[in-house]
């Protein structure tokens, strides 16, 4: 599949599906609290795509997944299958929400707490979001893919954990998964150049120990082998003629470049 490059008319409605997106996760998180099931999460979350958006929750039977969202709690890495399982003090939970509006997705991810965290948890899930602004910083026109992903790497391993290679970015609009793959590590002048006009996640794991993983027999829900914690943060981007637009920003990120390294 060659790579979409958007028109403006097919931007602006991802612009929407992208708001809408970033709206759930705002919604969701007062909820988020210990003894909630990620099944009542995933209930409110369809309940508010479908009925007050008047959306479509893109992951429901999106090959054969049977949720509305992605529930990933402490070592799970994504792709987690919201269950009864009750969430307790000291979890830590990424929802990833992407929405269809008018034929476009939106896709991001965001970290909870549930309760209080304790130090080591609160500076995994802060590097994990920090390594995603430091990749969506470098995104402009003629900059390659490569170097966002080795720049992702080298922030995460400098920080002693690792980045996931299993899975990636994608570019996304009215198709959930399309080229281009994004990595979140790599050699730095490779892979594919940025044009304006594109349109594609970047969404680094992050581990607390090594980056092997493995699938649980549900074929979905992803850990890490050494039973680790894992965070990770997305955005779905825009790339405009002079650098990036993140469509699913929430207002609560809107200094987002002052957490950048200096």
């Amino acid at each position: 599949m060659a790579i979409q490059i958007k028109s403006p008319e097919q931007i602006e409605k991802m612009r929407v599906a992208g708001r809408l997106a970033a709206d759930v996760l705002d919604m969701i998180g007062p909820h988020v609290v210990p003894g909630v099931t990620t099944n009542e999460l995933d209930k409110i979350c369809h309940d508010y795509i479908v009925n007050e958006q008047e959306a479509i929750p893109a992951p429901l039977n999106y090959h054969g997944f049977p949720k509305s969202i992605c529930t990933s709690v402490n070592y799970q890495v994504c792709h987690g299958i919201p269950s009864d399982k009750k969430l307790k003090k000291g979890d830590v939970i990424n929802i990833d929400i992407t929405v269809i509006k008018d034929g476009f997705h939106g896709d991001t991810s965001k970290m909870f707490y549930v309760g209080k965290p304790n130090v080591a948890t609160e500076r995994l899930c802060e590097v994990a979001q920090i390594a995603l602004y430091i990749g969506i910083d470098m995104v402009k026109p003629g900059i390659k893919l490569g170097d966002i992903g080795h720049a992702i790497q080298t922030y995460s391993e400098a920080q002693h954990y690792s980045i996931v290679r299993e899975y990636c970015g994608h570019g996304i609009g009215e198709v959930f998964h399309e080229e281009p793959q994004v990595l979140h590590y790599g050699k730095p002048d490779t892979g594919v150049t940025i044009e304006e006009g594109m349109t594609f996640t970047i969404e680094p794991m992050v581990n607390q120990g090594k980056r092997h993983i493995k699938t649980l027999p549900d074929n979905w829900t992803v850990i890490t082998k050494d039973h680790k914690l894992s965070a990770q943060w997305e955005h779905t981007l825009n790339v405009t003629s002079d650098g990036v637009e993140i469509l699913t920003l929430r207002d609560e990120e809107k200094n987002w470049r002052d957490l950048l390294p200096s």
